[in-house]
């Protein structure tokens, strides 16, 4: 597989065939949306060329990250929310997080990922360019725009609101007066119910945030991490993948393996068929 070009979308080759390798992260630098509730992404160059020279003339240079789990585009592990003190499966979030780290439902805990993907893409289905502040899409929505899709268990369910378009104005993407389009409760649980591997928006939080609200409450991240198991994706760039209308697609995702991390930055790409 060739490398991705900055725009994000390149050539490559799978089991033979042409593919178009899409880019699904979003741009990691210090002016990056950042939600309320995590902190954001720093970069300092620590060392640089010429501060120490080799014998053989070589000089090198390297860098220092200081960033969230939930910074940019990322990955919720189950160890993210509990509800009435309890995790996934029942197991009590206080005893799961002594020590610092969540030995179970740590992001480490998530194997990587090449599954079949499904775009449901909701600008298209409404015939706008993005979904408005604060917007809901229901169940009915996610049904109208998957059609007459098959939707297999395992698959990796992006929800596109075409939240990624404002990226470039932290104020707008983060919309704490407006609100933020997503998927409302009932949403969640009719993607819970097929099954997926995992979910993923263009969004700071995946799910509908009414206006003014902010992250006060948090249902979709209930029903999905809590009750489902299902680990969500968020801040994903889906305009280069939306641009294709693929019919087929596969996703390749893997988060960094911290040991007993809630989340992880996350590079995902969907592999397109030509």
């Amino acid at each position: 597989m060739s490398g991705l070009p900055v725009e994000g979308v390149g050539p490559g080759r799978l089991a033979g065939a042409d593919v178009t390798v899409v880019d699904l992260a979003q741009p990691l630098h210090p002016g990056v949306p950042v939600s309320p509730s995590h902190p954001g992404f720093k970069h300092s160059l620590q060392r640089r060329h010429g501060d120490a020279v080799r014998v053989d003339g070589t000089s090198g240079a390297n860098d220092l990250l200081v960033l969230g789990t939930h910074t940019a585009t990322h990955v919720d592990a189950l160890a993210h929310i509990s509800h009435d003190g309890l995790l996934h499966g029942g197991l009590d979030a206080r005893s799961a997080q002594e020590g610092g780290r969540f030995v179970e439902h740590g992001v480490h805990t998530i194997a990587p990922v090449v599954a079949p993907g499904v775009l449901l893409d909701l600008p298209a289905l409404l015939g706008v360019e993005r979904l408005a502040p604060g917007q809901a899409i229901t169940a009915d929505d996610l049904a109208a725009a998957a059609g007459d899709r098959e939707i297999e268990p395992g698959s990796v369910i992006m929800v596109r609101t075409g939240w990624a378009q404002l990226w470039d104005d932290p104020q707008a993407f983060l919309s704490h007066d407006g609100g933020v389009p997503g998927p409302d409760e009932g949403a969640c649980q009719w993607l819970a119910a097929r099954s997926p591997r995992l979910v993923g928006s263009d969004t700071t939080a995946f799910e509908h945030i009414p206006a003014g609200e902010g992250h006060a409450r948090l249902p979709g991240h209930r029903v999905l991490l809590v009750e489902a198991g299902v680990p969500i994706m968020e801040m994903l760039q889906l305009e280069r993948l939306a641009a294709l209308a693929p019919a087929q697609l596969t996703v390749v995702a893997a988060p960094l393996p911290i040991v007993g991390a809630t989340g992880s930055p996350l590079r995902p790409l969907a592999l397109v068929v030509t």
